[in-house]
C-alpha cells in the first residue's frame, strides 16, 4: 500500500525540500533550520512508523532514500554556493551519489532487477551527512558562537568516499553473481 503513513511522511519531506532550497537561496538560515529539523523528524518517523507497524513498503524502499539524497544533495550544493561548505567535500559527497546511482543504473540492466540495499557504512555516511548540515546550520544561527569543526568534514569526507568504495565493491559482487 502506497498512502500509508511513512510514505505520506516520506512525500512530506520531499514536498518540504523547495521550501528549505528556498531558505537557502535566500540566506533565510533560521527558516531553514526548521524546515531542515521538521524533514529530519519525518525522516526519523517514516523508519520507526513503517517498522512498528510493519508497513514497510517497496515504494518506501525506494522513496526514502531518494528523499534523503535529494535533502542532503540540495544542502550541499546551496551551502556551497553560498560559501558556507567547502567546494571540495561538496564534490566527494556529490561524487559518492553519483557512483551509487549510476552503479544502481548498471545493476539494474544486469540483472533486470532494482535492489536498494543501503549497506550499514552507506547509513552511517548519510547520517555524518545529515548531522553536519545540521551543525552548520546552528552555526549560521549562532552568529560563530558555535563553529563547525574542520574533523568533521573531513570525517565526512572520508566516510563518503570509503562508502563509495564499498558500494563499488558491493555492486561489483551482486553482477559477478548474476552473470
Amino acid at each position: 500500500m502506497m498512502a500509508n503513513i511513512p510514505n505520506i511522511l516520506t512525500i512530506t519531506r520531499i514536498l518540504l525540500l523547495p521550501l528549505f532550497a528556498a531558505a537557502i537561496i535566500y540566506q533565510e538560515y533560521r527558516i531553514s533550520l526548521v524546515l531542515f529539523i521538521m524533514a529530519s523528524l519525518t525522516d526519523l518517523l517514516d523508519g520507526t512508523i513503517a517498522r512498528l507497524m510493519n508497513q514497510i513498503t517497496y515504494f518506501g524502499k525506494i522513496l526514502d532514500p531518494v528523499a534523503d539524497k535529494f535533502f542532503l544533495l540540495t544542502s550541499f550544493v546551496l551551502l556551497t554556493i553560498n560559501g558556507v561548505i567547502p567546494i571540495w567535500l561538496t564534490l566527494i559527497v556529490l561524487s559518492r551519489d553519483l557512483i551509487v546511482i549510476i552503479g544502481c543504473i548498471i545493476l539494474y540492466f544486469v540483472t533486470n532487477h532494482l535492489r536498494v540495499e543501503p549497506s550499514l557504512l552507506g547509513k552511517i555516511s548519510n547520517a555524518s551527512q545529515f548531522i553536519l548540515i545540521g551543525i552548520v546550520l546552528i552555526s549560521l544561527n549562532s552568529e560563530g558562537k558555535f563553529p563547525v569543526p574542520f574533523v568533521l568534514m573531513i570525517a565526512v569526507s572520508i566516510l563518503a568516499a570509503v562508502s563509495g568504495i564499498h558500494y563499488i565493491y558491493k555492486g561489483l559482487k551482486l553482477a559477478n553473481s548474476n552473470i
